[in-house]
């Protein structure tokens, strides 16, 4: 799994980009993402208040859609766990939609078969 990080406004200090990338391969290491795309940012500056913004894009593959995350706290940290936790769920919705497409075409009867509730055949 491939994890750039990038930061506008922020120092990311070598602890920071270990906690990250620890922290998403805890939540996302069960999905092969091909590539993980996080953006630090500091939207007020020094001003304070709710401003440090995660943002996360999770590639599901080549010709796949990507999930895209962001969340926004005071606490840079927090921040980073709740975009993680976020892009865990949204990966695994996106997957399982792609399953039950992929299940519903193929129980999908050929032409002369007697459809089987159930949608076997």
């Amino acid at each position: 799994m491939q994890i750039d990080i990038q930061s506008n406004g922020l120092v990311v200090t070598s602890s920071l980009r270990a906690y990250i990338k620890r922290r998403l391969r805890f939540a996302l290491g069960w999905a092969l993402t091909s590539r993980l795309v996080v953006w630090l940012s500091d939207i007020n500056g020094p001003r304070g208040g709710r401003d440090k913004r995660c943002k996360i894009q999770v590639q599901l593959g080549h010709g796949r859609k990507s999930v895209l995350i962001e969340d926004t706290e005071a606490d840079l940290y927090t921040a980073i766990d709740r975009a993680a936790d976020r892009a865990d769920r949204a990966v695994s919705r996106q997957l399982a939609r792609r399953r039950a497409f992929t299940h519903e075409k193929l129980t999908v009867p050929e032409p002369g078969d007697t459809p089987v509730p159930g949608g076997t055949h």
